[in-house]
């Protein structure tokens, strides 16, 4: 079978390289949406544990159940589901009529749209926001946006944060009349969190970054991370193959010389885009993928009994037109997972 081998010298690398961009580790919460962004939500949050990481940020309750032992705080984005939580659990509010539904005592993160027009309250409905938290006897503990652009060259990442800090003062006063604990403050995501010369915020939402990419304009800082995640396959079989003989689904790719191929077992089926046959995709020791991937297989110009489809995503983003993100969190999550130290 595949596997997925995880560096782990590499994810601590990382590790650092933001914990010291934003003052300390402990103003670090690591992102493990959607399986860690197909790297293993548990391989990748005990490795977060073991490194000193006490935030988490995940997409639904079932992820926070699986690794409430391993962090002190989980902020759940975006889950229907709202029912009873943990006392370590902060859930976002997304729109004004959730606040209704949350039980009491209930940590929250009020999400705030700034300008990216997805999720979040209106600016104009902070107050009623808050009131509305305030009377359910809900927890505010965070409030928090996200920014549209900060991966790009422009000045909308400032336009944003303009508008962000003069939402803290609002919020920070209301608090105050109310009696209440000043809530953490945060926006960044792992580009936003690059643009800041001195980080200044309670939180640091680290997602991409700390596998190891950044998506910023090459103007941008963008700083010396190492990704964490290769994808191994192994062989099948090999057999011979003459010139002018064509390989795999629509035979697309024809042998230009007598060579010896073999067949691996990663496919689309796991996850493993199926490229365009007319781009060329050549593995880190220099093998080719010839022809169409198949649903389980590829077939290579190797003999090797394993070998490494890729150790860095980078190229595979450009040739399917997509982003590291895509690449990673589109693989399937039942390969297996091997931390390497």
């Amino acid at each position: 079978m595949a596997k997925i081998v995880l560096n782990k010298y590499n994810y601590f690398h990382n590790l650092k390289i933001v914990s010291e961009h934003a003052g300390s580790k402990e103003k670090i919460a690591v992102v493990l949406k959607d399986n860690a962004y197909g790297h293993g939500l548990i391989e990748i949050a005990t490795l977060a544990n073991e490194f000193g990481i006490t935030k988490a940020v995940v997409r639904t309750v079932a992820e926070a159940q699986q690794i409430k032992h391993l962090f002190e705080k989980i902020l759940i984005l975006s889950d229907n589901n709202l029912s009873t939580y943990s006392h370590s659990f902060h859930i976002v509010i997304n729109r004004y009529e959730d606040i209704a539904k949350l039980p009491k005592n209930t940590n929250v993160h009020l999400k705030i749209d700034t300008g990216m027009h997805r999720n979040g309250i209106s600016i104009n409905s902070i107050e009623e926001a808050i009131y509305s938290i305030y009377e359910a006897k809900l927890n505010l503990t965070g409030i928090m946006t996200h920014y549209r652009s900060a991966d790009e060259l422009t000045c909308e990442f400032f336009w944003q944060r303009s508008v962000f800090r003069d939402i803290k003062k609002v919020v920070t006063a209301l608090c105050e009349k109310l009696f209440l604990p000043i809530p953490a403050f945060h926006s960044s995501n792992s580009s936003g969190l690059f643009r800041f010369k001195n980080f200044d915020e309670d939180i640091a939402r680290v997602g991409i970054a700390q596998y190891g990419y950044t998506e910023n304009h090459s103007l941008l800082l963008n700083p010396n991370l190492k990704p964490v995640m290769s994808l191994w396959a192994n062989k099948i079989a090999s057999q011979d193959v003459k010139t002018n003989q064509k390989i795999g689904y629509g035979g697309s790719y024809i042998v230009k010389k007598d060579m010896k191929i073999s067949t691996y077992d990663i496919g689309y089926g796991d996850g493993f885009l199926r490229l365009n046959e007319k781009h060329k995709y050549t593995t880190p020791k220099g093998y080719e993928i010839l022809g169409r991937v198949s649903m389980d297989y590829v077939s290579i110009n190797s003999t090797d009994e394993m070998i490494c489809i890729f150790e860095d995503v980078t190229e595979l983003a450009k040739l399917n037109d997509t982003i590291s993100y895509e690449i990673t969190t589109t693989l399937n999550p039942n390969i297996k997972k091997e931390i390497q130290s």
